[in-house]
């Protein structure tokens, strides 16, 4: 068992590390005042190499493993976690989904060159109303029509909505109900009859955009199907495993910026003569918590390996989920 990271994951985190504590904790507390989504700093790390780590050269990526991906989102989380939001849905799941399909390899490439090289931003196009964790409520349909497809619709919370220049979006069919007839589409802003909603005024996080997409009559041709219909489902159950992984990639690295901000307080602040750090009950308290982290970021790590290494990570991603979020 060995747990020292290798060259090329250590330059990944460095560089992430660095970025996020030069370049994205400038003004990051304007930007969650404002809710403004930073897009030239999302593109500065796509010009860096950090949005397509995990995916092929010739996918536009880095050709990197999926270890050096984990580590660089929970650098930037640690700063900043709308960053962490967006980056992760364009890598894990947008880039996912369409990895992890069918497709031939050339067009897989097509579809995610444009996102994994940092020159386009992605989401994934699952919840409605009344279909998150329960997808088999999906509502929005998919109808053969000549060459192409039909699209009538709507999803809710969907991240990177407002922002994202593609796609992937889940639909019924009329092959079979429920889950059994979903498919999945890649589907460009551009495309007729689709409209991206107004974005949500969150609680937190506030610098990730988030909206409602709308599909009114939305075409798309026959070319752009990522799963046939009757796949589709298992593609998303897949894609989300991997989701998970990023989703426990934000945790940690909030809850290791959280604590330095913790640490660094208690250092200073000082009570009844000493610092508080010195306070036996609050240093009992904080030493607790690091080992919490620390507990979270093996199984993190374990995660990761184990689809880096082509093993089943399903019950792994969940578990790494449960314990850094």
């Amino acid at each position: 068992m060995n747990f020292e990271l290798t060259a090329n994951q250590l330059d990944a985190q460095k560089i992430a590390r660095d970025f996020a504590e030069n370049v994205l904790n400038r003004d990051i507390l304007d930007r969650d005042a404002s809710a403004r989504f930073p897009r030239e700093l999302y593109d500065e790390m796509g010009r860096m190499g950090l949005i397509g780590i995990p995916y092929p050269v010739e996918a536009g990526g880095q050709g990197g493993d999926y270890l050096s991906y984990v580590l660089s989102l929970e650098e930037i989380s640690k700063v900043d976690a709308s960053m962490g939001i967006t980056y992760s849905v364009c890598t894990s799941l947008f880039c996912g989904v369409i990895m992890n399909s069918d497709l031939p390899f050339e067009k897989k490439a097509e579809f995610i060159r444009p996102v994994a090289s940092g020159k386009a931003l992605g989401s994934f196009a699952l919840t409605e109303p009344g279909a998150g964790s329960d997808a088999a409520g999906c509502k929005t349909i998919a109808v053969k029509d000549g060459g192409g497809w039909v699209i009538n619709g709507s999803k809710c919370f969907i991240t990177n909505g407002p922002v994202s220049d593609y796609f992937v979006v889940f639909a019924t069919t009329d092959a079979a109900p429920g889950t059994k007839g979903m498919a999945c589409f890649m589907v460009p802003k551009d495309a007729p009859g689709f409209v991206q909603g107004t974005r949500h005024n969150t609680m937190g996080i506030r610098s990730a955009a988030v909206c409602e997409l709308y599909f009114n009559d939305c075409r798309v041709p026959e070319s752009n199907l990522v799963a046939e219909p009757g796949k589709g489902f298992a593609l998303a159950m897949k894609s989300l495993d991997g989701g998970r992984i990023g989703v426990a990639a934000q945790g940690l690295g909030i809850a290791e910026g959280a604590f330095e901000i913790a640490r660094k307080y208690m250092m200073e602040r000082e009570q009844f003569g000493k610092p508080i750090a010195k306070q036996q009950n609050l240093a009992f308290r904080m030493v607790d918590m690091q080992v919490q982290i620390e507990q979270a970021k093996y199984m993190l790590y374990k995660a990761a390996l184990d689809k880096q290494e082509g093993r089943s990570y399903t019950e792994s991603a969940a578990k790494a989920k449960l314990v850094c979020t």
